[in-house]
């Protein structure tokens, strides 16, 4: 029988608009061995910190740099292989696939592909872990607020059916790439579902009335009037999604 395996949370000191506290590093396993998920920043404190832990794999759950910053060096440092969904973030090893199960722990984590937030986002189910198990989430859901899908890596159809996928992992405890951690991965899916479909009925309003034609600054204007300025760039990008996705 497979023991209930520890998971414990190390934040790493990037706090932003974007970045919320900061990128939450997971720490999957025990003083036996550990699965360090999303090293984030290159800060010397924090590297250091993961440096000190049995590593035995690194992983990373998409390519942004405040989850990947920190990930070659930190791998290199502890002599283990890093991985992730694209190529590029692998070092010592092949590229991640979905439904592999990683058994470097004493407890086996399966691999769950993600598209949405981006085209390389995964998902880690550690199952061992408490009553309904733990779902590692990355950006594709966050602690609080609402994750950004960026045209042309993001994709709201990957995005949805993602959504339909975690969904079906019903009351797994939520393990963000930022925020605290919530319960309830299907009670968190379906909030995001409700919420983003919302979202695109604003959009389709904005076009009956700017026009089928009108451009992602005009519809964010409309739509997000109420966002802050300091992420602005991802309520665009957002945008520019949602359109791609209603004009198909």
């Amino acid at each position: 029988m497979v023991a209930n395996v520890g998971i414990r949370r190390i934040l790493a000191p990037n706090p932003s608009a974007m970045t919320l506290d900061g990128t939450n590093t997971w720490i999957v396993g025990d003083m036996r061995g550990v699965v360090v998920v999303d090293p984030g920043p290159r800060n010397a404190a924090h590297v250091a910190t993961l440096a000190s832990l049995p590593v035995r794999l690194v992983v990373v759950t998409h390519h942004h740099h405040d989850h990947t910053d920190a990930a070659i060096e930190l791998a290199e440092r502890v002599g283990v292989p890093l991985r992730g969904l694209d190529e590029a973030w692998c070092v010592g090893a092949d590229p991640l696939v979905d439904d592999e199960v990683l058994d470097v722990i004493e407890a086996p984590i399966r691999v769950v592909a993600a598209p949405g937030h981006t085209a390389d986002s995964i998902a880690l189910w550690i199952e061992h872990h408490g009553e309904h198990g733990a779902m590692v989430t990355g950006d594709t859901i966050l602690g609080r607020g609402t994750t950004v899908i960026a045209q042309p890596d993001g994709s709201i159809d990957d995005y949805l059916a993602t959504l339909d996928r975690l969904e079906s992992f019903g009351d797994a405890r939520v393990l963000p790439g930022h925020g605290d951690e919530l319960p309830s991965l299907a009670g968190v899916v379906r909030a995001y579902r409700e919420h983003r479909l919302q979202r695109l009925a604003e959009v389709r309003q904005a076009l009956s009335r700017l026009g089928a034609d009108a451009s992602v600054e005009d519809v964010a204007n409309l739509v997000y009037a109420d966002v802050p300025s300091s992420v602005r760039a991802a309520v665009e990008a957002s945008v520019a999604a949602q359109l791609a996705y209603l004009r198909r």
